[in-house]
């Protein structure tokens, strides 16, 4: 990467930050593993004709947080679109979000990309300027997009080179959740948002209980996991010289943060065996007592009745959430250009879609909507939702490359190599610096 790409990470990762602030100031406060959405590959299609007669205009829509559990919320966002616009149907695809990002990657490369997909923030920069997304300056000009509607910063984020290439769809951020009743069984008192490293320890080592298979702990070895750890303790992914800084010891601190819990206060990998959702049905089954998660948890959580609550995510020298925002785009080479930037704008800033999204706690919609996030926060559990947004004070922001993937790979192999290959943190960093090191050259 070149001295200029990296000042534009720099930038990016800046006004993301002020972004979240903007966020948090509407919001009246001072509230892929894991925004990973699961979902089993679905296509739903049909055809048909306009009121006029004519032909409708079928666009295709590929997204990876609908499935599985908000399928239902997009089709009525979808039904409300084509009742006011019937000469355009929407044909949804959908992906697990492990399988997402290849699979778009692929449609890409063999130049049939869907009408228009999801983004997230990690991934906007390859695709930006990787050439394959539709300029859709034109029809913040023609009045068919209107900037005003969202977080100014939050548009700006989804910007390449001063060119609009998506809108913000959504924001989420990563909480600790916690099971109330494992507290109470333990008398222990519940997390609070001043809680740190040394307290989530001190609560996991009690709540930890092998004979009846509870376990105190579940924080996922991961890529996103590890920038949030490292910011929480004080450290950086990259240095002032654009090179990879996560080998330094505040790195091996977050590191061994993270890899020191499989085995003791939380499954091994063995364990998990690659089970998909592991951590999920282990809360949903009352034997986990925390969980580093994030608030798209929240519609599963409340359907099984379980009695939980959430918290600021604890740090350790100082606080740091990891914040995570997806947009909607349309393909460059869609036959459809007008059609596509009408649907996305509807998709992320009709009343419909914010309504549709606080009602199904299916993340929060990025728009400059304050009364319908003060209705959010009374809208049920978990009771301490203001948490959602007091975790905007300080946003961790994921790293960006335009090898995003490749990088992401390679430091969540160097986490595994420390807890299956016997790898320790030091050289397992140090190896995983050197090749991020190479993805800028």
């Amino acid at each position: 990467m070149t001295k200029t790409k990296n000042l534009r990470t720099r930038r990016s990762l800046v006004g993301l930050a002020a972004a979240a602030a903007l966020l948090l100031g509407a919001c009246g406060s001072d509230d892929k593993t894991d925004t990973a959405n699961s979902g089993s590959p679905d296509t739903t299609a049909s055809s048909g004709e306009d009121a006029a007669g004519g032909d409708k205009v079928t666009l295709t829509y590929f997204t990876f947080s609908a499935a599985p559990d908000h399928l239902a919320d997009l089709d009525t966002i979808i039904t409300a679109f084509e009742s006011e616009n019937p000469s355009i149907h929407i044909e949804v695809q959908t992906a697990a979000y492990a399988d997402y990002f290849t699979s778009l990657q692929t449609q890409v490369a063999g130049d049939a990309a869907p009408d228009t997909f999801e983004l997230n923030y990690e991934n906007f920069v390859t695709y930006a300027r990787g050439g394959a997304l539709l300029d859709l300056s034109p029809y913040v000009t023609d009045g068919s997009i209107d900037p005003a509607r969202y977080f100014p910063l939050a548009l700006d984020g989804f910007t390449e080179s001063g060119t609009q290439y998506g809108l913000p769809a959504t924001f989420s951020d990563v909480v600790l959740i916690y099971n109330k009743t494992l507290f109470d069984a333990a008398g222990l008192d519940y997390p609070t948002a001043d809680w740190t490293w040394a307290d989530e320890q001190a609560a996991a080592d009690a709540l930890t209980d092998p004979a009846a298979g509870v376990f105190g702990n579940y924080q996922p070895v991961s890529f996103h996991e590890f920038y949030k750890a490292l910011a929480q303790t004080g450290g950086s992914f990259f240095g002032p010289d654009g090179k990879a800084s996560f080998n330094d010891a505040k790195g091996v601190e977050a590191a061994t943060w993270l890899t020191h819990k499989p085995g003791t206060t939380m499954p091994t990998l063995a364990d998990i065996g690659g089970t998909p959702d592991y951590d999920t049905a282990l809360f949903k089954s009352g034997k986990l007592a925390m969980w580093h998660n994030g608030i798209w948890q929240f519609t599963g959580l409340n359907e099984t009745g379980i009695d939980y609550d959430i918290v600021v995510d604890p740090g350790n020298t100082t606080k740091a959430s990891a914040v995570f925002m997806n947009a909607a785009v349309a393909s460059k080479g869609t036959s459809h250009p007008v059609e596509a930037a009408k649907w996305i704008a509807f998709l992320t800033g009709s009343p419909t879609t914010v309504e549709t999204r606080l009602a199904s706690s299916w993340e929060l919609p990025a728009v400059n909507d304050e009364a319908a996030f003060a209705t959010y926060l009374t809208s049920g559990a978990p009771a301490n939702r203001q948490a959602v947004f007091d975790s905007l004070d300080n946003v961790a922001l994921p790293p960006v490359l335009e090898r995003q993937q490749e990088m992401q790979d390679i430091v969540a192999n160097a986490l595994e190599s420390v807890l299956t290959g016997g790898v320790d943190v030091q050289t397992a960093l140090d190896n995983a610096a050197a090749e991020v090191n190479a993805l800028l050259d």
